[in-house]
């Protein structure tokens, strides 16, 4: 308030004067009004919600997302007097970005490669070291390469190995599955397709169908979400730079690499797709007294495969993204040339396994070990220079509030590989099962498979001990929370029943402060339970049962159970996981909650993975920051404040930042409930470090942010206290009464994260700010500030 006074003492004569009701005059006399924009969060909500009424007016936008007004509030500007000491209510309304149509649903196939995305974006804070900034970027854009080689590889083993190869190959299993007679060699319909080469080919279909599903869903959302060029600004003189890269004109604009990354990825499923149907053939073709022909082309089909796996490491490690412009530019000749390419050669490889052989039949398992454990093995390696890596970053720059002390990236990187490796574990033994009923007629999947599903249960032990160890925790800061919620209501009539349940409230939010212990745990166990695996199936080439015979009965017992218990559990979460994604398809309310993981998940752009789900901040901060920019430029008295809750909060902050320095002096900012420190300042300190922070609220004419202790995602900016006025507001009171009062006559609940607006704090605190605003543009931070 001091700031307002000392400038409005300065500028008082060229920019009017603020009447007693709050209402601001402009230097021709005229009145001014302010608009308060809403930006929900995570969860989204309906527009008559937002504004509290329920005839609203879409005012631009479109079924997507869109800003909304009350009816009454449509023709605002042309009714100024009408709204002396209160704003223009609007929402932005964004959550069909993320919860609408039923095509969501296979947006769950996707998980591991947004969990590899996110790692992109956890790297810690560094300065003066772009090589090895781009060194990181690269081994995470590998990491996610591996990812999708895995999963087409996974496909392979499936349609290929089990169905086409052993099941169609062997009597027993072909009989029970009459689908298989025209593949089966020794069925009575036995024919032209039962030669193992056109089995393999046929079945070659399925994983090259979902390489294409891949590549079409990547294509299509970058269209639907994707494709909002943000608004086009020229760099001002007094425009800070390297606080964040997310004010950079093209950070929410990174077309090329995603369509370059695109190509790559979709040339390494249908290369995956064509060495996995090649290689079969070229083994027999090698035997003594092959067909020298046959031979000879199938060391140029694999020469062929090598040098397009060389072109395909060399297009993602080639450069990546440009945020300083634009990115509208696209590679021509990569983008369309390099997936056609891989095209050709797969159908090569399908005419060349296809080749009439005489004497070649299908016996044991196809070469899949070597393949899932290279692809293991190059996973675990990537990790561990990703951590050397971060930790040299973090090193240059520390931050005590970074997660895991900057090793938050490479862990999440290595539970982007476990979840794919229990992705396509999974598909294996549940087909596998499927297909051999008696558990004798076939091989079943590669046996590193079954060692990675027998880690599982001592991996789940460990995560139950260490959710056990919380849960005490827990128990003993509620005991605590006792005497503070007791000193936060003191003069009420004691309630031991309530005391607990709002003590509880706050001992269970402080456990989102306790994720880095629990990922970090997850990842380093992950790691090494993993290299066991690796090691075990590797040395002894059985399952972990077989391979403790003879052992002592204790370790030939436990390893029995592991793997008992790991296929067990593995099924039912293939069976859960199929469930979850047929509901989210035909079912609305399944599909917005799936669609709060991805208000999480897919905030940032895809860096890393071109086939992880939608950035739909690509879109929402466009919509944003148009919408700011142009309500303060329309008039010189236009005054905004953006009000953010949860993930709103964060859209709001991105889009400030997308504003010119001058635009930003004109915008307050008022955050409730927000994640903007706690989760993003921790895990994505580069971007949302204190440092960016600083720099925001030196930019923004004036910050407030709201906190609950109860709630269990929003906290407190922790901004120093030399950057300026202070940003957080004391910890709102959470529940509002703690027993019958005249106001509340009956029992308040419990809020949490929810419901910031019905606190009276948010109106005192919005007015506060809509008070602060002044129509002309605001002086220097370090003048207003130099005695607040």
């Amino acid at each position: 308030m001091e700031r307002a006074q000392e400038r409005a003492a300065t500028h008082g004569a060229d920019a009017g004067d603020e009447g007693p009701d709050g209402h601001v005059a402009g230097p021709d006399g005229g009145a001014r009004i302010a608009l308060e924009l809403l930006v929900h969060g995570v969860g989204g909500t309906t527009p008559q919600e937002m504004l509290d009424d329920p005839r609203t007016v879409r005012i631009t936008g479109d079924d997507t997302a869109a800003v909304f007004r009350r009816a009454d509030d449509v023709d605002a500007e042309a009714r100024p007097d009408d709204y002396r000491g209160r704003p223009v209510p609007e929402a932005y309304v964004w959550c069909n970005l993320t919860s609408g149509n039923s095509a969501r649903a296979l947006w769950l196939l996707l998980l591991p490669f947004m969990v590899v995305n996110l790692a992109h974006w956890m790297r810690p804070t560094a300065r003066d070291r772009e090589r090895t900034v781009r060194l990181y970027g690269l081994l995470v854009r590998l990491a996610g390469l591996t990812l999708t080689v895995l999963l087409v590889a996974a496909a392979c083993e499936v349609a290929l190995d089990l169905a086409a190869w052993q099941c169609a190959g062997t009597r027993a299993c072909a009989e029970r599955h009459s689908w298989l007679g025209f593949l089966s060699p020794v069925g009575p319909d036995g024919g032209w397709w039962s030669r193992p080469g056109r089995r393999l080919a046929l079945a070659a279909l399925v994983p090259a169908a979902l390489t294409g599903l891949l590549w079409y869903l990547s294509r299509r959302t970058w269209s639907a979400y994707e494709s909002q060029q943000p608004m086009s600004r020229e760099p001002e003189p007094d425009e800070e730079s390297g606080r964040t890269s997310l004010g950079r004109p093209g950070f929410w604009y990174g077309r090329r690499l995603v369509a370059r990354l695109r190509a790559a990825h979709t040339a390494a499923g249908l290369l995956t797709v064509a060495a996995a149907v090649g290689s079969a053939a070229a083994r027999f073709d090698r035997r003594s007294g092959g067909p020298a022909l046959l031979n000879t082309l199938g060391w140029l089909l694999d020469a062929a495969v090598v040098a397009g796996a060389v072109v395909v490491v060399w297009v993602v490690c080639r450069r990546g993204r440009s945020e300083n412009r634009l990115d509208q530019e696209l590679d021509e000749h990569l983008v369309r040339r390099l997936p056609l390419a891989s095209l050709a050669l797969l159908a090569l490889a399908l005419l060349y396994a296809g080749w009439e052989r005489p004497g070649w039949e299908s016996e044991g398992r196809l070469p899949g070990d070597a393949t899932f454990g290279a692809i293991a093995f190059l996973q675990g390696l990537l990790v561990i220079v990703l951590a050397v890596v971060a930790h040299v970053l973090h090193r240059t720059d520390p931050d005590p509030r970074a997660a895991m002390r900057g090793l938050g990236g490479p862990a999440v990187a290595m539970l982007a590989c476990a979840l794919g490796g229990v992705m396509s574990g999974g598909v294996s033994q549940r087909v596998a099962d499927w297909l051999d009923g008696t558990g004798t007629s076939i091989d079943g999947p590669p046996v590193l498979l079954t060692w990675q599903a027998s880690v599982i249960p001592p991996l789940l032990v460990l995560l139950l001990l260490l959710c056990g160890w919380l849960t005490w925790r827990a128990w003993l800061l509620r005991r605590t929370e006792l005497g503070t919620v007791e000193l936060d209501y003191a003069g009420e009539t004691r309630d031991t029943a309530r005391t607990g349940r709002i003590a509880s409230t706050r001992a269970m939010a402080t456990l989102t402060d306790r994720a880095p212990l629990v990922v970090a745990v997850t990842s380093a166990a992950t790691l090494l339970l993993g290299a066991g695996a690796l090691v075990g199936a590797l040395t002894s080439d059985e399952t972990p049962s077989r391979a403790a015979d003879g052992s002592y009965a204790f370790v030939h017992g436990a390893a029995q159970t592991a793997q008992a218990l790991g296929s067990w559990l593995i099924g039912v979460g293939f069976i859960l996981f199929v469930t979850w994604g047929r509901r989210a398809y035909k079912d609305a309310s399944a599909r917005r909650t799936i669609g709060i993981l991805w208000d999480v998940g897919t905030f940032w752009p895809r860096a890393a993975h071109p086939f992880a789900p939608p950035c739909y901040a690509e879109r929402a901060v466009p919509d944003l920051t148009w919408r700011m920019a142009t309500w303060t430029r329309a008039e010189e008295g236009h005054r905004l404040v953006i009000s953010g809750h949860s993930q709103g909060s964060v859209l709001a902050a991105a889009a400030a930042w997308q504003l010119t320095p001058t635009d930003r002096k004109r915008v307050a900012l008022l955050t409730y409930g927000s994640p903007l420190e706690r989760l993003y300042g921790r895990w994505f300190p580069a971007h949302f470090g204190p440092a960016a922070l600083t720099s925001l609220h030196a930019e923004v004419d004036c910050w407030r942010n709201l906190h609950r202790f109860t709630d269990p995602i929003g906290g407190p900016v922790r901004l120093p206290g030399d950057c300026g006025p202070v940003v957080d507001r004391d910890a709102l009171r959470d529940p509002l009464a703690y027993g019958r009062t005249p106001e509340h006559p009956l029992p308040a609940p419990i809020l949490g994260h929810g419901e910031y607006q019905a606190d009276p704090a948010f109106a005192e605190e919005r007015e506060r700010l809509l008070a602060r605003l002044r129509p002309e543009v605001p002086v220097q931070r370090v003048e207003a500030t130099a005695e607040g």
